[in-house]
């Protein structure tokens, strides 16, 4: 199996992949090779990785031809029997690090492709070189170079949301990048009549995020709000401090969204949990700065069966973003926001003497 994370992380991948259980094989930036799992599908709840190939090949090749050659070998042996009657994705990427790897992954795959309208026509026009939007499994052909002669091919692969996402020459600050990019993950963006709380907002990013596409935003911070935010009809200012702000009339709120340059811990208990706990808000992202604490440690607590995510948030998504950089994000929806009392368990009758 080839796990996928943004370079630079691999060891936090690593690390993350151990602590599944797997046995890791291999890695280099950006990539780490381990055995098979025990249990199918668990990389659906990975943070670092990005994408997964579950059944990669390895192919070798000395030239470019040689490579291309065993690439269509592959695909043609698993395509025999299948039928492409819709538009299907064909990438071809190559680790980081590499000098001139991108050429030889673009050469390898201009010969392929030429090789493959002469083989199946119809199936090479219908071939795209597009990433996916959102989290799934997704069929199609997925050519990973690792170096100048290996590559790993699989016909499936699993996607955990991230994707670089487009700027907005509007948007107030880069921390936009990453709010667009966790609705993807969600599944779900705030619609135009809801609301939205914004802590920590300035200079107004992810409430710029938000109003364009119609939000109310109630943006929280001390600091100014600037550009596409600033002066913005669908978007309060309350210069206030994030950790004090409670919703207007103590109604909940649609969104909350929270991205501090604070200690993560301190976030987590003064400031989401009573958000989540009180029912303050229907859907949330946050991040959290792992910076300078134990990355690995601060994601076990955060899985962790008592942590104020499982318990109120079943299914939330915890991921290292393509934009994030020594944090990661979290979004969910809150299960319920007045979950009814849990009765008392009757006590033991007394055995009949």
């Amino acid at each position: 199996m080839i796990h996928r994370c943004q370079p630079g992380f691999e060891t936090f991948l690593e690390k993350e992949l151990r602590a599944a259980g797997l046995n890791v094989l291999e890695q280099a930036s950006g990539w780490v090779r381990t055995a098979p799992p025990a249990s199918p599908g668990f990389w659906q709840n990975l943070c670092f990785a990005q994408v997964v190939m579950p059944d990669a090949v390895e192919v070798t090749g000395e030239s470019v031809n040689a490579l291309a050659a065993r690439i269509m070998e592959t695909f043609l042996a698993s395509a025999k029997d299948e039928r492409f009657q819709a538009e299907w994705p064909c990438l071809f990427e190559s680790a980081a690090g590499l000098d001139g790897l991108g050429r030889r992954q673009a050469g390898v795959s201009k010969v392929f492709f030429e090789n493959l309208k002469k083989r199946l026509g119809r199936v090479a026009r219908l071939a795209i070189d597009d990433k996916p939007r959102g989290v799934l499994m997704v069929r199609g052909l997925f050519v990973f170079f690792v170096d100048f002669k290996r590559a790993y091919v699989s016909r499936e692969q699993w996607f955990n949301g991230q994707r670089r996402m487009a700027d907005d020459a509007r948007a107030p600050s880069r921390s936009y990048l990453k709010v667009e990019e966790a609705y993807l993950v969600l599944g779900r963006e705030p619609a135009e009549g809801e609301t939205v709380v914004d802590l920590g907002a300035a200079p107004g990013g992810w409430s710029f995020s938000a109003a364009k596409r119609g939000a109310r935003v109630i943006a929280v911070d001390n600091g100014p709000l600037k550009l596409g935010a600033l002066d913005n009809p669908l978007i309060e200012h309350r210069p206030e401090d994030a950790f004090r702000f409670e919703p207007p009339g103590g109604q909940p709120v649609d969104w909350m969204f929270c991205d501090l340059v604070e200690e993560p811990h301190h976030v987590m208990e003064n400031l989401i949990r009573p958000w989540i706990e009180r029912g303050w808000c229907r859907r949330f992202v946050v991040i959290l700065k792992f910076g300078r604490v134990d990355a690995l440690a601060l994601l076990r607590q955060v899985r962790a069966a008592d942590s104020v995510f499982s318990r109120h948030a079943p299914g939330f998504r915890v991921r290292h973003l393509y934009h994030d950089r020594e944090e990661f994000t979290i979004v969910g929806e809150v299960a319920s926001l007045n979950p009814p009392p849990v009765p008392a368990s009757p006590a033991p009758s007394a055995s009949a003497s």
